[in-house]
């Protein structure tokens, strides 16, 4: 079995052999790890971080990747996308994010090929294949790789690599598209992203840095560890009055806690498996 040191290692060799790439960069634990990994391997004349800011992506999180593309010195992008104009996207079907990470290739694969990037390259990782996650196909499909997934390499190994290097994002939360929190079948729309967003905001502002509101129409769940239940329900009333502001009818707490990808428990195993 490979030590972390052998895994980087490995990442270092198959990024050296791509040459000049783009990095899909979202901010992320993992998309900044790899940014910083193709930085070091690369140098920054062969490198390129591009953000694709859209109706599913939070003002916070585009802020948070513009400085640390700066504090990183990577030569960054950030260029315009909308999910909502690709033809199928908003309808919310179970393949949705095929459809997302297709449209985000379309956009970064011109940009590669004109600037004379050899390889457009994104965060997946090895326990990626565990889960339900249709952008890996559409990533096999155009040809763009993971090279942390090749190296076989996990979020606790990024984590712990992370920390480090010194990157601020070694602790932060796992992060999702805010169309994620719509349960399939449920039209996406733009009203819908803005108060998920907004929602959100108010909550980790308020100190709950892991969380997620789920929406289903009117009514709003809230997601947090089940350490931090009891913080919630202590400022009860102040959540409740600012979610009823942005507009949303009922609004509850999920007792079993904080899950990533929870509405995704509704799929079959057949849904959720991965094919590429």
């Amino acid at each position: 079995m490979n030590t972390i040191e052998q895994k980087y290692a490995q990442l270092g060799e198959i990024l050296h052999d791509m040459g000049k790439v783009v990095v899909a960069f979202s901010g992320g634990v993992d998309s900044t790890f790899l940014l910083k990994a193709a930085l070091e391997f690369l140098g920054p004349e062969r490198v390129l971080a591009i953000t694709a800011d859209s109706e599913t992506y939070p003002v916070r999180e585009k802020e948070a990747a513009i400085a640390l593309a700066k504090e990183l010195e990577a030569p960054h992008v950030v260029i315009h996308t909308s999910e909502l104009a690709i033809p199928g996207y908003a309808e919310n079907p179970t393949n949705r994010c095929y459809f997302c990470k297709n449209s985000l290739f379309d956009h970064l694969i011109p940009i590669a090929k004109e600037r004379g990037y050899e390889h457009v390259i994104f965060g997946a990782i090895a326990d990626d294949l565990g889960e339900h996650r249709p952008g890996l196909l559409a990533a096999h499909e155009q040809g763009v790789r993971a090279p942390l997934l090749e190296a076989n390499m996990k979020k606790s190994e990024i984590r712990h690599l992370s920390r480090q290097f010194g990157l601020s994002t070694w602790d932060k939360p796992s992060f999702a598209c805010l169309s994620s929190r719509i349960p399939y079948g449920e039209e996406i729309t733009a009203q819908k992203l803005s108060m998920i967003d907004q929602a959100e905001d108010f909550l980790i502002q308020n100190g709950f840095w892991q969380v997620r509101v789920r929406q289903h129409e009117n009514l709003a769940r809230i997601e947090v560890p089940a350490s931090n239940l009891a913080e919630v329900l202590a400022v009860a009333d102040t959540i409740h009055t600012k979610l009823e502001e942005i507009g949303y009818t009922y609004i509850t707490l999920d007792l079993k806690g904080y899950r990533s990808g929870s509405l995704n428990e509704v799929l079959s195993q057949e849904e959720q498996s991965v094919h590429i």
